[in-house]
């Protein structure tokens, strides 16, 4: 009995801010789609300006629970600029709370709202979240041959024409790094020795089209690109070896002590443009973060390991950037599931809301 209620109150820790997160959806779409009505006889900048706003207020509630309510520890390395800028985040790619990292350092810059990513074409089937994702600026690409260059720059250069702000969030891994899964490490680096690249071992081979595509396509709107590394603490073993990064559910359950980021600013003038030039860019920096990671894990050097060279600044996240949103999504919800008609609307939202949104996504990617 005694274990029963050990396993039940461990899983209360994930199932309580997941339950929040996603019973809050429906009000927020509601939010936002009204909105989306009375701002279609608007012009796109002004469109942007609230759904920017209304989906920080929704990301911010994401992070009272990864952040606050974890009590986890943030380790930034580097400089982060003050002012906000218009980029594309390039980051390592280990499990799905790495999208919520790039949560983390936007909230810090005042440029929370303005996060859209490349996301895998499956995403697109999230309830609700799939569509919406979709209408912020999110872009669903597929792999290899199926990737379709025309959409994606389409979609950017639309985005930049309306003077949307953008801090696109790109993994040019495209599949997480899990050092149990062998036959993907081995194939990455059969692909890297195949096109004459250096051999990663802590990073799988960066895939250039995306990312190349998206900066060409919005040069003359970017600022800059930040490079991150991210490293979970708590993913070394006792022996010395990697292991995996944690899922959103195990971070949820507190089950990483800190996170250690490595940030560095690229001005968009020092990336080659010509795809041959932009491929050996991408590639050394992805061999900066493989030595950055090896050294995280494995140096000799008791100094070094489990963290990044330079100076660590610990980074609290303040309570007021968070709590305030939790109560605005709170209220909205609230009232739908006190009523009859309220509670009838909220499901009504769930079910027609996901079908649309699947409609949607698929006839306008």
């Amino acid at each position: 009995m005694l274990l029963s209620l050990v396993v039940h109150t461990y899983s209360l820790r994930y199932w309580f801010p997941a339950t929040i997160m996603l019973g809050t959806a429906p009000a927020y779409l509601l939010s936002w789609g009204t909105w989306r009505l009375l701002s279609t006889i608007l012009p796109a900048k002004v469109y942007h300006k609230l759904d920017d706003r209304l989906y920080c207020i929704y990301q911010s509630m994401v992070l009272f629970f990864f952040e606050n309510y974890t009590g986890v520890e943030i380790l930034i390395y580097g400089d982060i600029p003050k002012n906000k800028e218009n980029v594309i985040y390039l980051s390592n790619h280990q499990c799905t709370a790495d999208w919520i990292i790039a949560d983390m350092l936007a909230i810090r810059q005042s440029a929370l709202g303005h996060v859209r990513y490349v996301l895998k074409d499956g995403l697109k089937w999230l309830p609700l979240y799939g569509w919406y994702f979709s209408q912020h600026g999110g872009i669903y690409v597929k792999r290899s041959a199926k990737f379709s260059e025309k959409i994606m720059k389409k979609k950017l250069i639309s985005q930049t024409q309306s003077g949307a702000p953008m801090y696109l969030v790109i993994f040019p891994e495209g599949t997480r790094y899990n050092p149990e899964l062998k036959n993907v490490i081995a194939d990455s680096q059969a692909f890297a020795t195949k096109e004459g690249l250096a051999i990663l071992r802590h990073t799988l081979t960066p895939r250039m089209k995306a990312s190349h595509i998206a900066i060409e396509a919005m040069r003359g709107h970017l600022n800059a690109v930040y490079d991150v590394t991210v490293a979970y603490e708590g993913t070394r073993s006792a022996s010395g070896q990697r292991t995996p990064a944690p899922s959103m559910p195990e971070f949820l359950c507190k089950e990483c002590p800190r996170i250690h980021i490595h940030f560095e600013r690229v001005d968009i003038k020092e990336i080659p443009p010509e795809p041959v030039f932009f491929r050996r860019w991408l590639h050394e920096r992805f061999e900066i973060k493989d030595r950055l990671l090896t050294d995280f894990y494995e140096s000799d050097d008791a100094n070094k390991l489990c963290s990044f060279p330079g100076e660590a600044r610990h980074s609290p996240l303040n309570l007021s950037k968070t709590l305030p949103s939790v109560v605005i999504l709170g209220g909205l919800t609230l009232p739908l599931l006190l009523t009859e008609n309220g509670r009838k609307l909220y499901l009504r939202t769930w079910v027609y809301g996901t079908l649309l949104g699947w409609l949607w996504v698929n006839f306008s990617p």
